[in-house]
């Protein structure tokens, strides 16, 4: 049984080779279909609007992100897979290689996070850790 989309806050935080930090506050929605979950949010960047899903389940993921920026990432746990990422000046092949992926969802709040090795177009890997926390947004 699937739930409808509820409205979520979402705190997106990702850091690179464990000294550089981005962190995102956004909006958007989750809902559960087949035996994954789903986030769903749009982002402003200098380049224009961005939408992205993340699909989550126990032991692989996947980031999908739309518009000004195209990326397919996709993780399996302790397996190389292939993705891209797309810019206005050109398409990059990408590598993921999950080490650890977390997720759980209760009373409202979730939690998803990957840690994995990047690396784009053959360059050395850089080791990046996602921590997205959500939570519904009460009307």
């Amino acid at each position: 049984m699937s739930i409808p989309e509820v409205p979520v806050k979402i705190n997106v935080k990702t850091t690179i080779n464990h000294d550089e930090t981005f962190e995102l506050m956004v909006f958007g929605t989750y809902f559960e279909k087949g035996n994954a979950a789903y986030l769903r949010y749009e982002e402003a960047v200098d380049e224009g609007n961005v939408r992205t899903i993340v699909k989550m389940a126990h032991n692989d993921a996947l980031i999908l992100r739309g518009g000004a920026i195209k990326m397919r990432l996709p993780f399996e746990l302790n397996r190389k897979l292939n993705g891209s990422y797309e810019m206005p000046f050109g398409q990059f092949a990408t590598v993921t290689k999950a080490k650890r992926i977390d997720y759980s969802y209760e009373n409202g709040k979730g939690h998803f996070g990957v840690l994995y090795d990047f690396s784009m177009e053959g360059a050395e890997a850089s080791t990046y850790q996602l921590e997205i926390a959500f939570q519904e947004e009460k009307k």
